[in-house]
């Protein structure tokens, strides 16, 4: 009788536990769906709506010499940054950006293989925004030969293997009023990079205007527009990847 007492006890423990993993990873579901979307931004002209391609926003060009992965950032979805992507394909630069799994790249930080597989004669840079710069940063330290340098918008790369003691070119573009990637926190992960980063602080610029989606709990508001923050961006992108540091690389 004890024994099946204790049976039963314990199936109903072991029932239990069961329960609230699955209202656990159900709850976590639900919140991972829940994304930022692009937004209609009178200040923002977003020429051509393009439709995901096997997973893929791409703004390709033909016979770009190089081109940018972007990865989102967590929860955020690839339309959000449709504008630095035609923006920088205007300078010739093919930009693709990723529908990552559970909208979280942390959990799809490989998807870049699919993009440097199918497209081999150009140059790739991986790039990405908050937590989507985090898993760029985790590609690069494993894939140093694949890739040509480091973009990370609002973001930094956690302790790596080999990414900090290595030669590849990487920009690092934070704002002064982001409250997610504070300027302590950019400052605190500096020594996870290569000694030659390239760090550029956006005055007034804030965590949500690296992409186009609105405002984003926990961060400051900012002190320019989310337009001028765009362009500030793109033009130091744009600068970069034509300085001496990347194009010595070449």
């Amino acid at each position: 009788m004890k024994k099946l007492l204790k049976s039963k006890k314990l199936l109903i423990i072991v029932s239990t536990i069961c329960i609230l993993v699955i209202l656990g990873l159900s709850a976590f579901f639900i919140w991972s769906q829940d994304t930022y979307k692009a937004l209609d931004s009178n200040q923002i002209a977003v020429e051509e709506v393009r439709d995901l391609e096997d997973g893929w926003y791409l703004n390709t060009v033909e016979n770009a010499e190089r081109g940018i992965i972007f990865y989102p950032g967590a929860k955020v979805e690839p339309e959000a940054y449709a504008f630095l992507a035609q923006e920088l394909s205007k300078q010739n630069i093919s930009v693709a950006i990723p529908s990552v799994r559970l909208n979280l790249p942390i959990f799809d930080v490989a998807k870049a293989d699919e993009i440097l597989d199918q497209y081999d004669s150009t140059e790739w840079y991986i790039a990405g925004h908050s937590m989507g710069g985090a898993a760029a940063a985790m590609y690069a330290d494993q894939n140093l030969d694949r890739i040509h340098g480091l973009i990370l918008l609002g973001a930094y790369a956690a302790g790596n293997d080999f990414l900090h003691e290595s030669n590849l070119p990487v920009l690092s573009i934070s704002g002064s009023e982001d409250g997610l990637s504070t300027p302590e926190k950019i400052k605190d992960n500096s020594p996870n990079l290569p000694a030659d980063t390239t760090f550029f602080e956006i005055e007034g610029g804030n965590h949500a205007y690296f992409g186009v989606y609105g405002s984003q709990s926990g961060d400051n508001e900012a002190q320019l527009t989310v337009k001028e923050q765009q362009d500030t961006i793109i033009e130091s992108i744009v600068k970069w990847l034509e300085s001496d540091e990347v194009t010595s690389q070449d």
